[in-house]
């Protein structure tokens, strides 16, 4: 592809891609689902005006490494640690239940396989698409509502930061399972192997970039090194352990999301990603669906993949909040507000396209996923409260209840 191409390409992607963004935000829809449409319009799906290529598919790829250190840099370790047992029973059952739930639904459509097959190994990475929590539509429903720093609105952030690190977790083991050769043991052993590495490097770096900090505070050159050090960990993450690079740039971000400094250095991978690097892989989601090619059976899986997105939250996370002490509608309060999916699940349904474990027609249904989850959540939220009429603390609900009382 020649230079005139590619300039051509990413100018259209560009204006694009943030012209329908901020016109989702408009319309109270999160900004990246209107990226995506305007991928599926200048693609293949409407005017196929734009082709992906090595290049655009090289650039979405460190925007997803961008996202991911982000997502690391964004950890709050001291929430984390506090967070306790309840947060991360939650967190497990909400991976585990949907994990399940999404095989079983894709086998029920496209049959029933024995594990290690290839037909189940590809309804294990549906079930894994399921497992990604977004809480930013959620935590923005519970700040408007006044009940963020509730046990609820503390319990959904903490276990949604843990579902975080066992999806990838999960999403590390099965793309592991692509090779036929591959076995559960030393693919486990790898990844313990890969996480004591960053681990004791994490020590090191973070060390050394606290006194850079402290030396050098708000100077580019912390955000440079963070960016170089995200890179690095992807690279010898998928290099040398056969981890997916995003966990090491997860990880990367865990490692600095303490320092002073944290904050400005999110920021300033703010403007790469989202300039640039955000819009071409938001679009590059939409560029590798084609519409054209939806028959029933995907218009139909779609929807059920959206009911059992969105119900396997509430079964899992809702049924173990119960278990741990949640009264009832807390716990529902917990399973509705795990519900969102947004980012991760494109980065997820996207690892799998590239390890040829996922078709690009899938795509559809995580759009509708993201989109549907993100509208129905906050509203379910609201009705909720509104029912109940009580937070987990047993306070009002309201200043008119208060006073009446």
């Amino acid at each position: 592809m020649d230079t005139l191409s590619i300039l051509k390409s990413l100018a259209i992607i560009i204006i694009c891609a943030k012209f329908f963004g901020l016109l989702a935000r408009k319309l109270k829809a999160p900004q990246v689902a209107g990226e995506i449409v305007a991928g599926l319009l200048i693609g293949p799906s409407v005017f196929n005006i734009v082709q992906t290529n090595d290049f655009l598919s090289g650039m979405a790829e460190i925007g997803v490494i961008l996202l991911m250190f982000n997502a690391g840099l964004e950890t709050d370790m001291d929430q984390l640690k506090k967070s306790g047992l309840k947060a991360t029973l939650i967190a497990c059952a909400g991976v585990a239940v949907p994990l399940i739930l999404g095989t079983i639904l894709f086998m029920c459509f496209y049959g029933f396989s024995a594990p290690g097959t290839e037909n189940f190994n590809h309804g294990l990475f549906i079930g894994t698409i399921l497992t990604a929590t977004s809480v930013s539509i959620t935590v923005q429903a519970l700040r408007e509502l006044g009940k963020l720093s509730t046990e609820v609105g503390t319990t959904i952030m903490s276990a949604a930061i843990i579902d975080d690190v066992i999806g990838i977790l999960v999403l590390t083991a099965v793309i592991s399972l692509k090779n036929p050769d591959a076995n559960i043991g030393l693919v486990a052993l790898k990844t313990a192997l890969f996480f004591a590495f960053a681990l004791v490097i994490g020590y090191l770096v973070f060390q050394l970039m606290k006194k850079i900090d402290s030396r050098y505070p708000h100077t580019r050159r912390i955000p440079i090194i963070g960016m170089a050090l995200a890179f690095a960990l992807s690279y010898i993450a998928d290099k040398y352990f056969g981890v997916a690079d995003i966990t090491g740039a997860y990880c990367a971000g865990v490692i600095l999301c303490s320092l002073k400094d944290a904050d400005y250095i999110g920021r300033k991978m703010d403007i790469n990603s989202y300039m640039i690097f955000g819009p071409v892989f938001f679009a590059s989601i939409g560029l590798q669906t084609n519409l054209r090619q939806i028959d029933t059976t995907i218009l139909l899986f779609s929807l059920a993949f959206v009911a059992v997105g969105l119900i396997g939250k509430i079964i899992g996370c809702g049924l173990v909040a119960r278990l741990c002490g949640f009264n009832g509608g807390d716990s529902l309060k917990i399973g509705v507000g795990m519900m969102t999916r947004g980012e991760v699940a494109l980065i997820v349904a996207q690892r799998g396209l590239k390890a040829g474990m996922l078709d690009s027609r899938y795509f559809t249904s995580v759009i509708l996923l993201i989109i549907i989850s993100s509208i129905v959540t906050p509203v379910a939220l609201k009705a909720l409260y509104a029912r109940s009429g009580k937070d987990a603390g047993g306070k009002t609900e309201n200043a008119s209840a208060a006073v009446k009382a």
